[in-house]
Protein backbone atom coordinates (compact mmCIF):
# COMPACT_ATOMS: atom_id res chain seq x y z
CA UNK A 1 0.00 0.00 0.00
CA UNK A 2 2.81 2.44 0.81
CA UNK A 3 4.09 2.10 -2.76
CA UNK A 4 0.74 3.11 -4.28
CA UNK A 5 0.82 6.62 -2.80
CA UNK A 6 3.42 9.31 -3.43
CA UNK A 7 6.15 9.45 -0.74
CA UNK A 8 5.15 13.06 -0.04
CA UNK A 9 1.74 11.85 1.15
CA UNK A 10 3.44 9.64 3.73
CA UNK A 11 5.84 12.40 4.77
CA UNK A 12 2.90 14.77 5.39
CA UNK A 13 0.96 12.11 7.31
CA UNK A 14 3.98 11.21 9.43
CA UNK A 15 4.64 14.90 10.14
CA UNK A 16 1.10 15.32 11.45
CA UNK A 17 1.19 12.06 13.47
CA UNK A 18 4.54 12.86 15.07
CA UNK A 19 3.41 16.37 16.06
CA UNK A 20 0.11 15.15 17.53
CA UNK A 21 1.88 12.28 19.34
CA UNK A 22 4.37 14.81 20.75
CA UNK A 23 1.46 16.84 22.19
CA UNK A 24 -0.03 13.69 23.70
CA UNK A 25 3.35 12.68 25.16
CA UNK A 26 3.89 16.11 26.73
CA UNK A 27 0.43 15.94 28.26
CA UNK A 28 1.17 12.45 29.62
CA UNK A 29 4.35 13.72 31.29
CA UNK A 30 2.49 16.69 32.76
CA UNK A 31 -0.75 15.03 33.91
CA UNK A 32 0.33 11.36 34.23
CA UNK A 33 -2.77 10.51 32.17
CA UNK A 34 -2.86 9.28 28.58
CA UNK A 35 -5.31 11.47 26.66
CA UNK A 36 -5.93 10.29 23.10
CA UNK A 37 -7.98 13.41 22.34
CA UNK A 38 -4.65 15.12 21.59
CA UNK A 39 -4.49 13.09 18.37
CA UNK A 40 -7.28 15.23 16.92
CA UNK A 41 -6.85 18.45 18.91
CA UNK A 42 -6.00 21.90 17.61
CA UNK A 43 -3.58 24.34 19.17
CA UNK A 44 -0.64 23.54 21.41
CA UNK A 45 3.04 22.74 20.95
CA UNK A 46 4.01 21.91 18.23
CA UNK A 47 1.64 22.93 15.47
CA UNK A 48 0.64 19.72 13.69
CA UNK A 49 -0.79 21.73 10.79
CA UNK A 50 2.57 23.42 10.28
CA UNK A 51 4.43 20.12 10.65
CA UNK A 52 2.22 18.46 8.05
CA UNK A 53 2.37 21.33 5.55
CA UNK A 54 6.13 21.81 5.87
CA UNK A 55 6.77 18.08 5.67
CA UNK A 56 4.71 17.98 2.48
CA UNK A 57 6.52 20.96 0.93
CA UNK A 58 9.97 19.67 1.88
CA UNK A 59 9.18 16.19 0.61
CA UNK A 60 7.93 17.61 -2.68
CA UNK A 61 11.20 19.51 -3.00
CA UNK A 62 13.24 16.41 -2.26
CA UNK A 63 11.23 14.22 -4.66
CA UNK A 64 10.54 16.63 -7.53
CA UNK A 65 13.30 19.20 -7.13
CA UNK A 66 13.48 22.45 -5.20
CA UNK A 67 13.19 24.33 -8.49
CA UNK A 68 9.92 22.62 -9.50
CA UNK A 69 6.52 24.26 -9.73
CA UNK A 70 5.03 21.65 -7.39
CA UNK A 71 7.57 22.58 -4.69
CA UNK A 72 6.63 26.25 -5.10
CA UNK A 73 2.98 25.27 -4.73
CA UNK A 74 3.81 23.23 -1.60
CA UNK A 75 5.69 26.19 -0.11
CA UNK A 76 2.82 28.56 -0.81
CA UNK A 77 0.41 26.09 0.81
CA UNK A 78 2.67 25.75 3.87
CA UNK A 79 2.95 29.53 4.26
CA UNK A 80 -0.84 29.95 4.14
CA UNK A 81 -1.32 27.15 6.67
CA UNK A 82 1.28 28.61 9.06
CA UNK A 83 -0.09 32.15 8.73
CA UNK A 84 -3.61 30.87 9.39
CA UNK A 85 -2.49 28.81 12.39
CA UNK A 86 -0.62 31.72 13.94
CA UNK A 87 -2.95 34.61 13.26
CA UNK A 88 -6.47 33.82 12.06
CA UNK A 89 -7.08 30.80 14.28
CA UNK A 90 -5.30 32.45 17.23
CA UNK A 91 -7.62 35.46 16.88
CA UNK A 92 -10.64 33.15 16.77
CA UNK A 93 -9.40 31.52 19.99
CA UNK A 94 -9.03 34.92 21.68
CA UNK A 95 -12.57 35.83 20.60
CA UNK A 96 -13.87 32.52 21.96
CA UNK A 97 -12.19 33.24 25.29
CA UNK A 98 -13.79 36.69 25.49
CA UNK A 99 -17.22 35.33 24.52
CA UNK A 100 -16.91 32.64 27.20
CA UNK A 101 -16.18 35.35 29.80
CA UNK A 102 -19.21 37.35 28.66
CA UNK A 103 -21.44 34.27 28.85
CA UNK A 104 -20.10 33.46 32.35
CA UNK A 105 -21.01 36.97 33.53
CA UNK A 106 -24.45 36.86 31.91
CA UNK A 107 -25.23 33.43 33.39
CA UNK A 108 -25.42 34.97 36.83
CA UNK A 109 -28.28 37.21 35.71
CA UNK A 110 -29.94 35.32 32.85
CA UNK A 111 -30.65 31.76 31.81
CA UNK A 112 -28.28 31.11 28.92
CA UNK A 113 -26.67 28.00 27.54
CA UNK A 114 -23.63 26.94 29.51
CA UNK A 115 -21.91 25.53 26.43
CA UNK A 116 -18.36 26.84 26.13
CA UNK A 117 -16.56 27.70 22.91
CA UNK A 118 -13.22 26.03 22.23
CA UNK A 119 -10.52 28.56 23.04
CA UNK A 120 -7.36 26.72 22.02
CA UNK A 121 -7.66 27.04 18.24
CA UNK A 122 -4.48 28.73 17.08
CA UNK A 123 -0.78 28.73 17.78
CA UNK A 124 1.95 31.03 18.98
CA UNK A 125 4.79 31.83 16.61
CA UNK A 126 7.02 29.41 18.54
CA UNK A 127 4.50 26.57 18.19
CA UNK A 128 4.31 27.22 14.42
CA UNK A 129 8.10 27.44 14.17
CA UNK A 130 8.60 24.16 16.06
CA UNK A 131 5.96 22.51 13.86
CA UNK A 132 7.82 23.76 10.80
CA UNK A 133 11.13 22.32 12.04
CA UNK A 134 9.45 19.03 12.96
CA UNK A 135 7.88 18.83 9.50
CA UNK A 136 11.14 19.50 7.68
CA UNK A 137 12.96 16.88 9.78
CA UNK A 138 10.17 14.38 9.18
CA UNK A 139 10.37 14.94 5.42
CA UNK A 140 14.11 14.28 5.38
CA UNK A 141 13.66 11.12 7.48
CA UNK A 142 10.76 9.96 5.31
CA UNK A 143 12.74 10.62 2.14
CA UNK A 144 15.61 8.53 3.47
CA UNK A 145 13.43 5.56 4.40
CA UNK A 146 10.46 5.69 1.97
CA UNK A 147 11.62 7.22 -1.30
CA UNK A 148 12.26 4.53 -3.93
Amino acid sequence: MMNSLHPSFWAALFGWIIAQTTKMGCSLLETKRLDFSYMVSTGGMPSAHSAMACSLATSLGLCMGFDSAIFALGCAFALVVMFDAQSVRAAAGAQAKLLNQIVDELLHEHHLSEQKLKELLGHTRMEVFMGMLMGIATAFASFRFIHP
